[in-house]
């Protein structure tokens, strides 16, 4: 792959998640409560450096980075673990 189009994953990444529909699921502490149990995982255990984050009723905001550059890895684990987590209360 060409220089130019590779990522820099030496900075931080401003990143932002929607609920399809864009329904007001986080206005539920549960739901709150699980994405945050998931960020917390993905910190201690997939090496998730998180700088700031904030949960809007339907969407999200991340500030992240990877120290090994694979944020995009870490990330699609965090889907992965959310989604699983919240089909277990359903």
């Amino acid at each position: 792959m060409s220089e130019l189009k590779k990522a820099n994953t030496d900075y931080p990444y401003f990143l932002t998640f929607t609920v399809a529909g864009w329904i007001a699921i986080f206005t539920r502490q549960r739901y709150c409560d699980i994405i945050i149990k998931s960020l917390k995982y993905c910190i201690e255990h997939k090496g998730l450096l998180l700088y700031a984050y904030v949960i809007m009723p339907s969407h999200m905001h991340l500030v992240a980075r990877h120290d090994k550059n694979k944020l995009s890895s870490v990330i699609r684990d965090f889907k992965k673990l959310h989604c699983q987590r919240n089909n277990e209360i359903n």
